[in-house]
């Protein structure tokens, strides 16, 4: 019998292929950046190869921002597993193909391209997340993950060394390892099961009354939450500046152990959940801890106390990503989960790419880096109280798979 008309029950082959797969959107950004110095110097011929390179490493993103809601309404008309397996296939073409490329304005077509399969792959996987498992299988496989992305990003960022160090266009082969994982989804993912399953896959209207006070709900959080999520990851090297670090060397150093609190997000998420904390409450404590580290590295007067806001603010990044996800997933029903997830998509994806323009206005407004970094943090410390009481109250929508 086919795999996605099976009734079948997740367990640890669907946990860990989610995780895995999960983490090929991140590589696409992750990887990139050792292989950026190598690739301006071969198209040194180009004169705007300074800013096109970077450009197209952030290219996926935007693509992202542009069609991740519209891929959703396909995920809720025509089903999960398949639209995966295409992205995944799809993805491993799109991003190795610039080894074989000598043009710059080639490669970020195939870039962009990659961004439409790693809406796919990311609104899928949000998706069957929450098809497959209940409020705490989803709880636990989301802190599971956020417990693994910085071991396989170390791990990434090692061999996309390595491979530009071989060759300058050498990184792109690292995208190869979609394969694999494409034929563990063969394998092991399926398509979910629930009163609604028939009539979604075979195309016909969703069922139920479509929730609009939800999306606007989710969109508004999620773009709220990413601009301010993507402060310190954009602008954190130019803080550093401003208190007369500059040494990158002398940077990774001081940066090495707060970077670690990201694990610590992560079990925090996990903890507030497993003791009874609504969603709600675990953005609320989100943005709270977010927003605290933000203000503390706007008001860090050396690197000690630089170092302390980046714990806090670390802290809050790894809670970020998972508590979003989860929070968002318990708000949909299924019949639109699809499009819910895609919506929580593309509005991460878009507050990646205002963040640094809003804080490039608030920059200019305040007259420092860390000033805007301090507005920042109040901002989320506001945002915090806001989405504790003022949205309003969900139970979880249980699993249906």
């Amino acid at each position: 019998m086919d795999a996605s008309v099976k009734s079948r029950t997740p367990g640890v082959p669907q946990g860990l292929t989610v995780i895995v797969a999960g983490f090929l959107p991140i590589m696409a950004i992750v990887s990139m950046f050792p292989a950026v110095p190598a690739m301006i110097q071969h198209f040194g011929a180009d004169p705007n190869a300074g800013w096109k390179v970077p450009a197209m490493v952030s290219a996926p993103g935007l693509t992202i921002a542009l069609v991740a809601l519209f891929i959703g309404m396909l995920v809720d008309k025509f089903g999960r597993r398949k639209l995966l397996l295409i992205s995944t296939l799809f993805y491993g073409v799109f991003g190795a193909v610039p080894f074989l490329l000598e043009s710059l304005d080639a490669i970020y077509a195939s870039r962009l391209l990659l961004g439409l399969s790693e809406a796919a792959i990311l609104t899928t996987l949000n998706t069957l997340i929450a098809d497959y498992w209940d409020d705490r299988g989803r709880r636990n496989w989301l802190t599971l993950q956020g417990l693994i992305g910085p071991g396989l990003s170390s791990l990434m960022i090692f061999f996309a060394g390595t491979l530009t160090a071989w060759r300058w266009n050498g990184i792109f082969l690292l995208y190869l390892v979609a394969f694999p994982i494409f034929l563990a989804m063969l394998r092991f993912m399926y398509e979910p099961r629930s009163e609604t399953t028939a009539t979604v896959s075979n195309g016909a209207a969703d069922a139920g009354k479509v929730p609009w006070g939800v999306f606007a709900t989710i969109g508004g959080v999620t773009l709220f939450s990413s601009i301010l999520y993507y402060v310190f990851i954009i602008n954190g090297g130019l803080v550093w500046q401003e208190l007369g670090v500059s040494d990158p060397g002398k940077i990774g150093r001081i940066t090495a152990l707060p970077s670690l609190f990201v694990l610590l997000g992560a079990l925090i998420y996990w903890l507030l959940g497993r003791y009874g904390i609504s969603s709600r409450g675990q953005v609320s404590a989100f943005l709270a801890v977010l927003g605290t580290g933000l203000a503390l590295i706007g008001i860090a007067g050396d690197w000690r106390m630089m170092v302390l806001g980046m714990a806090v603010q670390q802290t809050g990044a790894g809670m970020g990503v998972v508590t979003l996800i989860y929070w968002a997933q318990g708000q949909l029903p299924y019949a639109h989960r699809g499009r819910g997830m895609g919506l929580w998509t593309a509005c991460f994806f878009f507050g990646q790419f205002v963040s640094p323009l809003i804080v490039s206005v608030v920059r200019g407004q305040v007259g420092t880096m860390q000033g805007a970094f301090l507005v920042a943090g109040i901002t989320g410390l506001v945002g915090a109280v806001a989405v504790l009481f003022l949205i309003g109250r969900t139970r979880p929508v249980e699993a249906t798979a």
